[in-house]
Order: structure tokens, then sequence, then C-alpha cells
């Protein structure tokens, strides 16, 4: 019969097996992937995400929800961008209603077709996503992030399984705390991540929950009677223009506003909220709202846990010459 020592040494060796398997491929990544096969690769991105941004502000916060759905669904490999084919079996990602409300897809090949124009086939659309959230992070006030690169693209779609990673926006909080988990973002980190929902809007078909048949009592009735003015009936058209801001006092900069809403009960979201009365999170809730600082350091370390979350890399996958199909389709 096994000793406890033994067995204990057995399931620390399951355990170490799996997290290498889970996070393969992270290793890997490096700094400056790039800097020998395209020496300008971070720069072209950077360049066409500020020159996108200027144009259309609305698309940082698209690269940073690009990287959330990517990531959080088994790889950081941009299968979110793949478009729905059916000769190739694909199943496109974006039909998921996690995805509801997720747009500016086509402005990732502009951002690709510079790359392609300096160095055809060595950046992968996978690191496109990345490189495009911490440059978005960035135009909206966030810390500068240094995320590794040498991702490849993947070779599949994973719409069947999208609901099983991409937490709803009406999961209790412990749900979205071991999705984060599973990805190795602990609970500080999660707080810090749904920092992002300080920038950007959110359709009235994920806000009238709260606010019909009647209030959600934890809302501020002046905070809802602001969403009942956005959203005025309880049965919106999910293809209508209907939408609530985030933020009302700075809504296009990634700042600790969001945390200062929590404790004042304005959480857009039911998720957002629970943050604020969950005892687990409110005292991350109560330091970030306090010091903004503190919240970027956090929702930097967190994003680059999140963007190494079991890359493909080496002779996995490949580089797409399209970020919206495979190459041989």
């Amino acid at each position: 019969m096994m000793s406890f020592y033994n067995i204990y040494c057995f399931c620390l060796f399951l355990l170490l097996l799996l997290q290498h398997q889970f996070y393969h491929g992270s290793s890997q990544l490096e700094l400056n992937y790039y800097s020998e096969t395209c020496p300008n690769a971070e720069a072209i991105v950077k360049e066409e995400v500020s020159k996108l941004y200027h144009k259309h502000g609305n698309t940082a916060i698209s690269w940073i929800r690009n990287l959330f759905h990517d990531c959080m669904v088994k790889s950081c490999d941009a299968s979110i961008l793949l478009d729905e084919d059916r000769a190739q079996g694909i199943h496109s990602e974006k039909s998921s209603s996690r995805n509801f409300g997720m747009r500016n897809f086509k402005y990732i090949n502009i951002i690709k077709k510079a790359l392609e124009d300096e160095c055809p086939g060595i950046v992968s659309c996978a690191d496109i996503v990345a490189l495009a959230a911490r440059d978005g992070v960035k135009q909206l006030g966030g810390p500068y992030i240094e995320m590794k690169t040498g991702r490849k693209d993947s070779l599949e779609s994973y719409a069947a399984i999208v609901e099983d990673f991409i937490p709803n926006h009406n999961d209790s909080i412990s749900l979205v705390i071991a999705r984060f988990g599973s990805i190795g973002v602990d609970i500080e980190g999660t707080v810090a991540l749904l920092g992002a929902h300080s920038v950007g809007r959110v359709h009235c078909v994920n806000i009238v929950n709260r606010i019909y048949p009647t209030v959600d009592p934890t809302l501020n009735p002046d905070y809802a009677n602001y969403l009942k003015r956005r959203c005025p009936t309880p049965n919106p058209d999910p293809e209508a223009v209907e939408y609530a801001r985030n933020d009302l006092e700075t809504p296009m900069v990634l700042d600790n506003m969001y945390y200062k809403h929590l404790l004042n009960h304005n959480g857009l979201l039911l998720v957002d909220q629970q943050l604020a009365s969950d005892p687990s999170t409110l005292p991350y809730v109560e330091i970030m709202a306090h010091d903004d600082t503190y919240f970027h350091d956090k929702f930097a370390r967190a994003m680059i846990v999140m963007s190494e979350n079991n890359p493909l890399t080496g002779d996995q996958g490949e580089i797409r010459k399209d970020c919206r199909r495979l190459n041989n389709s």
C-alpha cells in the first residue's frame, strides 16, 4: 500500500503535469520575438492602432475585448477572428451569444496588411491580437504592458465550447473567479481585468434584467433611472443600437472610476456589482478605487497572464495570410 507521502508526491506530479499541458508553449513566447525576422513589427502595430484610434476611438476597446474573448477559450491563437466557412468546417466563434456586441474585426486586417507589406508571412494574427490590446490599453490612458510574442494561429474554431470558458454577465462572481483561475489569473487579477469595464458600453439586452420588471435593489436609484432612460423597454431589439455607458464620467479612459462607481452601487452589469459585495473581492475593489496606479499595475500583470494562456508556438498552428480564414481555404 502506498504511503501518504508517496500519494502526496504522485498527486503533486499529476498536478504539475496537468499545469504543464495546460500552459504548454507559454515559456516559448519571447519579448521582441520578431527582432530579427521583422524588426519593425511592433512599431507597425502601434502605428496602425494609433491611426485607427484617431479615426474610430472605440477600436481601442475592441482590441482589449478581442484578447479576452480569444485567450479565455482554450488558447491565445486568434481563433476568435475566423469567419464562418462551411467548406472548411469552421463555425465562427463570433456567432456565440457570449461574443454578442463585439465589433471592429474588419480593422484587424488593416493591421495585418501593413505587416504583410513589410514582412510577408512572419507575424501571426494571434500576436496582432496581443499587441493591439497592449497598444489599445495605452491609447485609453492605461499602463504600458510588456507583451511577449511568438504565438501561432489556430487551425480550428472553438465555437462549440465558447460558453464553457467565457463568463456570462449574469454569472455568479464565484464562477467568474473560477473561469479566470482556470487560465492562471488569481482573484486580485480578476478584479483588475474586470476594470476594463471602465471603458465602452453595454447593449440594453444585457442590462434590462436589472431594471425590469423591478429594479435590482443593489442599484443606486438615480443610476437605475439613467438605465431606464437608456433602455426604455424590457424587450430591446438585439439589433438596435441601444446601450448604456460603463462610466459616464470618463467613458474612454481606462481608470479606477469603475471601482468608485461600484462602491456607490453604480455597477452596470450584475457581475460588476457583485465585486463590491463579495468578501473575497471587495478588499481589492476598495484598494483599486483608492489608487489608480495600483489598479494599472495589477491590470497589466493580469493582462500578461491572460495573454500567455496556452499559446500555439513552434510548429503548432500557422501564420495566416488573412486573419479571417485559414491559409488553405
